[in-house]
Parts: structure tokens; C-alpha cells; sequence
């Protein structure tokens, strides 16, 4: 797959440790909504990034990169993007994208793997705004959930979007869902044979939550994410 510039448009801050990169590639990518890019910072050194936005909107590509402290493998491409005013990608890459379906669909997502669940959401909105799907965002904090009031205001436009962040650590004024993001799913469904889930965050989560999804009835065809290429 042929490598493909990109003028780094903006590069801003969405919580301390997260970052918004936008692009403008030289040619429109093609991608469907749930894949990721490969930043080529090397012959042998490729990085990959969920693409934040929807697959009918490849004009533009939109990335959250995390980079903690200590973080050099996302904190390289920063750097790079900050410096050169340029990145090198390919993509669309990962199978693990939206499928055609009439089932209810639920997303969940840790951390920054909001960005795959965020592609997937946009798109299904458009293709099928009354169709059923719901989105789990859990973070450490509240402030982890950067597109939170974005997110509030378009379940608000769309009566068949329901978001429901998950805070392990929330303050004491929290009305909302406390704990491990696959845990919430788990107490609203006692039954998953009738839904798509796609999963992104960490591997360990996304490990245990098939084990607790196939027990509750989900179908192995009917899980999405691709951290299952790799455990």
C-alpha cells in the first residue's frame, strides 16, 4: 500500500495527555469507518492511529494521539508532525470496521479507542440515523472524556443514539455510571445475542470483555476490534 502525504493542519491539546491531529492528505484516503492509518516514520517503523473521522468524510483526517510522559512511541509522531509540518501514512488498515447490519449497535471504548468508536458512530448516524446504537466511553476521570458535552449534544439530536460515559474515579457529585466501562454493558444487557458490539482500548480489557460477552450470548461474528487480531 503506497504511503500518502499529509499537511498537518492543527495539532491542540484535548486533555493534558491527548491530542487532536488534523490532516489534509494529498489525495482523498479510502477507508472505511473503524480503520487506522500507519504513520511512516520509518522503512520499518509504522505507527498505527484509529481514524477519528467518518469514512464519507476522507477529505480531512482527524487523530487522537495519546503521549503520556514517557510515551515515545505517540510523543515521536508529535514531535515529527509539530516539526515537519508533514506526515507520511497509509491506510485504511484493521477489519474490524462498521459492518452492514440491522442490529443494534454497541460501542465501547477506553480512552483513546474513542476514536475508533467516534468514526463508526458518525457513520452509522449518517447511513442509518434510526438505527439503534449505543455508545460506552469509560475513562479514569470525567476530564479523560474530552468529546463529553459534544457527545450529550448529539444523543440529544438523535433519539436513537444513547451515550453513557463510565468514570472508574468520579467525583462524589457524579450522577452518572461509575467503574470498568465493559462492566456498565454488562448490567444493561443480560442478553448480547441480539446485537454488534465494537470494542477498542486496552488489551486487557478488550480480552475480558469477550470472555464476559460470549457468556451473555454475543456472537463470535457479531464482535468487532482489533486488538482479536492479535490475543
Amino acid at each position: 500500500m503506497s504511503q500518502i502525504r499529509c499537511q498537518v493542519e492543527s495539532i491542540a491539546p484535548l486533555t493534558s495527555t491527548v491530542f487532536r491531529v488534523d490532516l489534509t492528505p494529498d489525495v482523498s484516503l479510502d477507508f472505511k469507518s473503524g480503520q487506522y492509518v500507519l504513520v511512516h516514520m520509518g522503512e520499518k517503523d509504522q505507527r498505527p492511529f484509529s481514524i477519528a473521522n467518518a469514512a464519507h468524510d476522507n477529505n480531512r483526517l482527524e487523530l487522537h494521539i495519546g503521549a503520556e510522559p514517557g510515551n515515545k512511541y505517540a510523543g515521536e509522531v508529535l514531535e515529527r508532525a509539530r516539526q515537519e509540518k508533514a506526515i507520511y501514512i497509509s491506510g485504511g488498515h484493521g477489519e474490524a470496521y462498521l459492518q452492514a447490519t440491522d442490529k443494534p449497535i454497541v460501542l465501547i471504548a477506553g480512552g483513546t479507542g474513542f476514536s475508533y468508536a467516534y468514526s463508526i458512530l458518525m457513520q452509522s448516524l449518517k447511513e442509518d440515523p434510526n438505527r439503534d446504537i449505543t455508545l460506552y466511553w469509560g475513562g479514569r476521570h470525567l476530564d479523560d472524556l474530552y468529546y463529553h458535552d459534544e457527545l450529550v449534544s448529539l444523543a440529544a439530536h438523535h433519539p436513537h443514539f444513547t451515550f453513557l460515559p463510565v468514570v472508574e474515579f468520579a467525583e462524589e457529585d457524579w450522577q452518572g455510571r461509575k467503574g470498568w466501562v465493559h462492566h456498565a454493558v454488562l448490567t444493561d444487557y443480560a442478553d448480547l445475542s441480539g446485537v454488534q458490539v465494537y470494542i477498542a482500548g486496552r488489551f486487557e480489557m478488550a480480552k475480558v470483555a469477550r470472555d464476559d460477552f460470549f457468556a451473555r450470548g454475543l456472537s463470535k461474528d457479531d464482535l468487532f476490534g482489533d486488538a482479536y487480531a492479535f490475543i
